[in-house]
Formats: structure tokens, C-alpha cells, sequence
């Protein structure tokens, strides 16, 4: 039966053109669901007058203790309408963000922000009115395009069947953004959204959220939560990831206020502990392949136990996906810089 489970996902990863992971490494994690869908209840979270956070109604009390938390999103209000950020993954989610929306604004949704091609942050984008514009990273677009079902059967593998996943539809995004580039929004008077495609931070998807004049920052998948959570870093990639998530930590001022992908509200100190995992991982790995050790001798090896303060998905995330990706990248780097 354990068998047979690897092997599913071993196909369904391969339909996700995920073809730098070594298919040999796996595993499902510990718990599946990972979080449930049919349970998740989403709670308003005030920032300023005209922005808000959506937030799994447990991440405040499960985020310190390793528990693994749904999606967050938010929505900020201007003059001429709403930008939603995130859609979430079903429609009972989707309907709760809707009538968190409505309990403070009847504005119409302009635009929504898919900050990943991962379906939950933007399966819900069939639920929609037609008049809303869906915008995404270019990679994700295209990759949605070509692989949603394969996506769709990833998602209900990680989180459950019957949680309405098999439900969705495919809806293409209407505007999108290159690699390297950003895109701004006025909702009137002046009100600046910008939106940031810095390259891969998770996956070639990301998109970031930045509202400058309250200095609101919607981090998405890049950085997951704060502490004992670490980043999943599992499409395949490491030393992009591990520059990038640098540049938009340091891009970020002191007092900027974050809502990360998967966890309670935080500040710019609150997303270190990913900055320092990666890095310490970074230079541990790079030790280890200057050294001649295989991959499995680095496994070992690189435990990193001050980073394994609790969180549920720590061996899943840090000896199947990111020491091993870690571990490729650099490997790769190195030979390359000898030729």
C-alpha cells in the first residue's frame, strides 16, 4: 500500500512538470490532510482602515506550536473597488472570504492576486464574477494551463478527497506579470498596489504583494510562517530560492507588516527564522559537497537541530525536498564553475 501511494505521487508530481525533484524522494508527509478544508474556518483581521488579513482562525494559537495552517489572503479597499489577494482552494473557503469581504465592503472585486500556481491560493478563480480581473505570475499562468488536472489530483493527494478540490475549474488569469517585473495598481486617489515577480522564491509562481504607503507586505509561500516553521521548498529549486528570499527580506523595511502564506500576521523579524534556515543550510550543504560527501552521507550529516523546534513537517520538508534540492543546486554550481 506504501508502495502504491509513492507511486501515485510520484505520477501526479510528474504531471506538475516538476522534473527537478528526484521522483525518488517522495514520501508523503506525516499527516494527510496536511490541514482540512472542510473544517478550516477564516476570521477578519483589521490592518489599517482599508486593509485586511484573512486568516485561518487557528493561526494565532497553532502557528507557535509547529501546527501546519491553511492559506491566508486579505483584501485591500480603495476608491474604485477591491484587490483580493488569494482565492483560496474550495468554494466553502471562497464563500467564507466572500462574506468576510461583503461584512465590511459592497464594493465590487476588481482584481484578484493568485500569489502561487498551487491550488490553494488559486483554485477558486471559477467562483469569481466575470468583471473581476485574475492576475498571476506569467509562469503560473502558463503552468496552470497546461497542468491543472495534474495540479488539481496533487492537491486533493495532499489534502484530502471529498474536500471539494475535485470540484474546480480552470480559469485562466487576464493579466500577467515576467519574471523580473512588477506591476502597479491605482484604486483611486493614489492608492499603490504593487506587484512583485522577483523569480523563484518557492516555485517559478510567486507573485508578492506590497502596499507602500502602510507598508502591508503579503509574503505568500515564500515564507510559509514564522518560527518553528521552515520553508517548503519543494518544486525542485535552492539557490534561487535562497537569493531571492534574501533580496525581498532585505527589500522590506523594520516596521513593514506581513502576512505570510500559511500563518498568523507577523513583522519583518517574524520571517527571519526563514532567512537563517536557508542560509545555515546553504552554507552546511556547501561543506558538505566541497568535502566529496554523497547525498545520503549530507542527509546524515546536516540535522540541523536548532531548527527542528516542533514543526510537524520539519523531516518531510528538510530531508526530502529542501537538503536534497540544497544539495543538487550547489553540486551543480560547483562543477559548473570548474568547467
Amino acid at each position: 500500500m506504501k508502495k502504491k501511494r509513492l507511486f501515485i505521487l510520484m505520477f501526479l508530481l510528474s504531471l506538475l512538470n516538476l522534473k527537478n525533484i528526484a521522483m525518488a524522494q517522495l514520501p508523503l508527509p506525516p499527516h494527510v490532510p496536511i490541514w482540512d478544508a472542510n473544517k478550516v474556518e477564516l476570521k477578519l483581521q483589521k490592518i489599517t482602515a482599508d486593509a485586511y488579513a484573512i486568516i485561518p482562525s487557528t493561526a494565532v494559537t497553532e502557528t507557535s506550536k509547529g501546527i501546519p495552517q491553511a492559506t491566508t489572503g486579505g483584501f485591500i479597499i480603495g476608491e474604485k473597488g477591491v484587490l483580493l489577494i488569494e482565492v483560496m482552494m474550495t468554494k466553502r473557503l471562497f464563500d467564507q472570504q466572500i462574506k468576510l469581504i461583503r461584512s465590511v465592503t459592497d464594493k465590487p472585486i476588481l482584481f484578484a492576486v493568485n500569489t502561487s500556481d498551487h491550488g490553494d491560493h488559486c483554485f477558486g478563480n471559477y467562483l469569481l464574477p466575470p468583471t473581476t480581473l485574475i492576475i498571476q505570475n506569467e509562469f503560473a499562468k502558463d503552468n496552470l494551463a497546461a497542468n491543472y488536472e495534474g495540479i488539481k489530483q496533487f492537491m486533493v493527494m495532499l489534502f484530502g478527497t471529498n474536500r471539494g478540490i475535485e470540484n474546480t475549474v480552470y480559469r485562466p488569469a487576464d493579466i500577467v506579470i515576467p519574471k523580473n517585473s512588477n506591476l502597479k495598481i491605482d484604486l483611486g486617489k493614489g492608492k499603490i498596489i504593487e506587484l512583485m515577480n522577483v523569480g523563484t522564491a518557492q516555485s517559478p509562481a510567486d507573485l508578492f504583494v506590497w502596499m507602500p504607503s502602510t507598508k502591508v507586505f503579503w509574503a505568500g509561500n515564500p515564507f510559509i510562517a514564522e518560527s518553528p516553521t521552515i520553508p517548503w521548498l519543494f518544486d525542485g529549486f535552492f539557490l534561487e530560492p535562497a537569493e531571492n528570499l534574501k533580496k525581498v527580506y532585505d527589500f522590506l523595511p523594520n516596521d513593514a507588516i506581513v502576512i505570510p502564506g500559511h500563518g498568523k500576521m507577523t513583522n519583518k523579524a517574524g520571517i527571519k527564522y526563514t532567512i537563517d534556515y536557508v542560509e545555515t543550510l546553504k552554507t552546511n550543504v556547501e561543506k558538505a559537497v566541497a568535502e566529496g560527501l554523497s547525498l545520503e552521507q549530507a542527509k546524515a550529516s546536516i540535522k540541523m537541530p536548532e531548527f527542528n523546534k516542533g514543526y510537524v513537517l520539519f523531516d518531510w520538508l528538510h530531508f526530502n525536498f529542501n537538503l536534497p534540492n540544497a544539495f543538487k543546486d550547489i553540486s551543480a554550481n560547483k562543477k559548473s564553475n570548474i568547467k
